[in-house]
């Protein structure tokens, strides 16, 4: 993590703060915003309503349903980590943009019509594929729309909508299930992806309308490692490597509260309608913090939220491991965690932004989200297994230990003479 960064690649305007604050938010960012809400509404409904689709409508096992969230997940990390040196070209990152959010619309509706479990396990895994690959065209998109001193709040924008939208969606599953039925649901989850597809076509024609930005090179469709390197992301990523070791499924979250709501006298059932609630929280709080973040990083650079971030979800875990059985606590606690993903993932994205020029950055969001998604994935399954095979404490002990390492690490690889560039050079 680093508050270094390159002389800005934004045309005249970067240096006039004042333009700066009245522009950034142009019909392209808010775009980007509109889409990250509209698609993972979309894929949350089908997310909220696939356990019991693939269950009980094509007979499918939860075992059956571990393995296609797992391989779509994979496959999703591994999609990044392809599309990053491919969004690396301005002429081509705006089609894999509208192309993978297209391509996950049509592939989320699509499970509706599934027959079999292996149908619907293609599909989910497609509509991830999908997924994946738009991710680093549409932060490559969303960095050449915002000028630099606006970077926070832009990615701090596109977090909010994310996260809002993982709110709506299941709320809107919850009425449509009640209204027309589970399959139907699933065929009406592509009406939200397709709006985030309209969306993301007003950024791409903003940035093709656009001038170039200036480039200390040309933009190659392969990882320049090198490159990469030389620009300081290799110091940069081992805190980002370090905290997302400890950053586990939310699904373990509310796995934790749920055991502890169930503890306190109230039925499973009972006690996970009110864990999803939480979450609801969890998720509320997280878009907030990426909005309010988004705007302190831009005066204060993404080390300082970066560290908040660390910190806030430090003391989360040590709550959850905490035998914390009263529901205003659990809320806390959930709301510190939503606090820390909402200001580190917005301190991620613009530091990737801040530090390299536009032909780098599709690599470097790529490279960033394989870290995210491999550490992710590494940390979820080892604290779920200390969640089982030795104590809850135990499991978030572990992923609060990382988040300790973060902040250890975080002086070390964090040149300080780089903070006052927050203030947007």
């Amino acid at each position: 993590m680093t508050d270094d960064a390159p002389a800005a690649d934004w045309p005249a305007a970067a240096g006039d703060r004042e333009a700066d604050n009245r522009s950034w938010l142009t019909p392209g960012v808010g775009g980007v915003g509109a889409a990250s809400f509209f698609s993972d509404a979309g894929h949350e409904v089908t997310t909220s309503v696939l356990p019991s689709f693939l269950t009980s409508t094509l007979g499918g096992s939860a075992a059956t349903l571990g393995v296609i969230e797992g391989v779509s997940d994979a496959l999703s990390g591994v999609m990044k980590l392809i599309g990053g040196p491919l969004a690396n070209d301005p002429a081509t990152r705006g089609r894999i943009a509208s192309g993978g959010y297209l391509g996950t619309a049509i592939a989320t509706g699509a499970i509706g019509a599934a027959t079999t479990v292996w149908q619907a396990g293609a599909l989910r895994a497609f509509a991830w594929v999908s997924r994946g690959l738009r991710s680093p065209a549409r932060d490559s998109l969303l960095a050449t729309l915002a000028p630099r001193s606006a970077f926070g709040r832009a990615f701090g924008l596109e977090r909010a909508g994310d996260n809002l939208g993982a709110v709506a969606g299941p709320l809107l599953a919850s009425v449509l299930v009640a209204w027309v039925g589970i399959r139907w649901t699933m065929y009406l989850a592509a009406i939200p992806g397709l709006f985030a597809a309209g969306a993301i076509i007003v950024t791409v024609r903003e940035a093709r309308r656009r001038p170039a930005p200036a480039s200390t090179g040309p933009a190659r469709r392969r990882f320049e490692f090198a490159a990469l390197r030389r620009a300081g992301m290799g110091r940069a990523l081992v805190p980002v490597a370090a905290f997302e070791l400890g950053n586990i499924a939310t699904t373990l979250l509310i796995l934790r509260a749920t055991d502890l709501l169930t503890d306190n006298g109230r039925s499973v059932t009972a006690a996970t309608s009110l864990a999803v609630l939480l979450y609801a929280g969890h998720n509320l709080v997280a878009a907030a913090a990426a909005l309010l973040g988004g705007r302190w990083l831009d005066r204060a650079g993404p080390r300082v939220v970066f560290t908040t971030a660390a910190a806030l979800y430090a003391v989360a875990y040590a709550g959850f491991a905490a035998p914390v059985h009263a529901p205003l606590l659990l809320l806390a606690v959930f709301a510190l965690a939503g606090a820390g993903i909402g200001l580190a993932e917005t301190a991620e994205s613009a530091m990737v932004a801040r530090m390299l020029p536009d032909h780098l950055r599709g690599s470097g969001f790529g490279v960033l989200g394989g870290i995210q998604a491999g550490g992710d994935l590494l940390a979820s399954a080892v604290v779920g297994i200390l969640y089982v095979a030795v104590s809850p404490a135990a499991a978030f002990g572990y992923a609060a230990a990382w988040m300790l390492l973060t902040l250890v690490v975080l002086p070390f690889t964090t040149p300080r003479t780089g903070d006052t560039q927050g203030e947007g050079s």
